[in-house]
């Protein structure tokens, strides 16, 4: 395997096992988790404490993200990298093998919550490393294109998690799903996993960290230094990524738990329709990543912004139609703009900090934006959907992508560096 591909590999195949990760236990709560951790009687609080238990994750990726940021602007990216997959994988797996609240009581929900807390945990250090591997590595003109790869892990793992639950739904039976069907996904995750270390421990470090070392000693306390000279980028950043975190929760997990709830639709009828739609994610990481090197990152993601907060306001016409054609449109649309709010991200974030505290600012930008855009989302917007219907919905993800434009607008575009301090 030649270098460019192992590294552009290695960028893609974490992503994959995030997603993939993270998206299984989406779809378990939309479909399971709460039945069988939550004891309730009234099915929609289970699935609102379900979905609660789903942002716990979320939670814990910031606090990843300053301790794989530390050790990566430290000692490395390639070590770091491998420590977050294995952290995350091994969560993973975990949950998998948790035998339910009707066998272990109120233990099982407190250990399945602590699962989630490292999955997030590992999550905290993962995208933003798999990010500087592939820009740190890129030719010139070609940064936006090779820092979109971990983009495209998203669809990846989406495809492999709802694929794997569709067939799931066509070969076992209700009672068969619920007592151990659920559980496969979960353990399937060893083998993404044991492709990305057999990638990952092949790679060498990035050329830009070596310059920042051959430069001077990399910081004692990067975190320190990072929010000291480059508060702003960090600020910026984290409402930057606002949008693409809230879009893709929506259109996945929040619609997932409406669609078969609500809208009346199977499971299966329900995946198939996210598994065509997230098509439009592809293609929408790959046309912003080509159209970012053209002109710049931050243009592009200003367009999926504006894009976003068209999507949030046809969400009640187009989703609450019941039309099986509106409302596959709805999602295809989504993760579209999704793909042009994400895509461009590889090349943004890590261009808004120098290389030697660039793991810490990203990580922290990306994971603290990812809380507060993904982490209560389904939760949210299960609450809106229930007290004022769809609209409130669709006006939460438009001040999702508003936000994300409002950053965007006070960061320099373009240009390494700092909102004006």
């Amino acid at each position: 395997m030649s270098s460019a591909k192992r590294v552009l590999g290695a960028s893609l195949i974490g992503t994959a096992v995030e997603f993939y990760d993270f998206y299984i236990y989406a779809t378990a709560a939309s479909l399971i988790i709460g039945p069988l951790f939550v004891p309730s009687t009234s099915s929609s609080a289970q699935l609102l404490l379900a979905y609660a238990s789903f942002g716990v994750a979320f939670v814990a990726r910031p606090v990843g993200a300053v301790v794989f940021g530390h050790y990566g602007d430290r000692i490395g990216r390639k070590t770091t990298l491998v420590a977050s997959l294995l952290i995350m994988g091994g969560s993973t797996m975990a949950i998998g093998l948790l035998p339910s609240y009707a066998t272990l009581g109120w233990v099982a929900p407190l250990i399945l919550c602590l699962l989630r807390f490292g999955q997030g945990f590992g999550l905290g250090g993962e995208w933003g490393g798999a990010a500087l591997l592939a820009v740190e590595n890129a030719p010139p003109g070609w940064r936006a294109r090779y820092g979109m790869f971990p983009q495209l892990g998203a669809p990846v793992g989406f495809i492999a998690a709802n694929g794997l639950f569709l067939l799931l739904g066509l070969f076992l039976n209700p009672d068969q799903f619920r007592e151990w069907g659920w559980r496969l996904p979960f353990l399937a995750s060893a083998l993404l996993v044991a492709v990305g270390l057999w990638v990952r421990l092949k790679l060498t470090e990035t050329p830009e960290f070596k310059e920042s070392l051959a430069k001077a000693p990399p910081p004692t306390v990067p975190i320190a230094e990072a929010f000291r000279s480059h508060w702003g980028a960090i600020l910026g950043g984290t409402f930057g990524v606002v949008a693409c975190f809230a879009i893709f929760y929506i259109a996945t997990a929040f619609a997932l738990g409406y669609g078969t709830t609500t809208l009346g639709y199977t499971r299966n009828q329900f995946l198939q329709m996210q598994l065509g739609a997230i098509l439009f994610m592809a293609v929408g990481i790959l046309l912003s990543g080509w159209l970012a090197d053209r002109y710049t990152p931050a243009r592009v993601l200003t367009g999926g912004c504006v894009g976003t907060i068209a999507t949030g306001l046809l969400l009640p016409v187009m989703l609450g139609s019941g039309s099986g054609f509106l409302v596959f449109a709805f999602l295809a649309l989504a993760l579209l703009m999704m793909g042009f709010v994400y895509g461009p991200l590889g090349a943004w974030l890590p261009d808004l900090f120098p290389a030697r505290v660039r793991y810490t600012g990203v990580s922290i930008a990306f994971n603290v934006g990812g809380m507060i855009g993904g982490g209560l989302t389904p939760f949210v917007a299960q609450s809106l959907a229930i007290e004022s219907g769809l609209g409130g919905v669709g006006l939460y993800l438009a001040g999702a992508g508003a936000a994300s434009l409002v950053a965007l607008v006070m960061l320099k575009a373009g240009k390494p560096g700092t909102l004006k301090e």
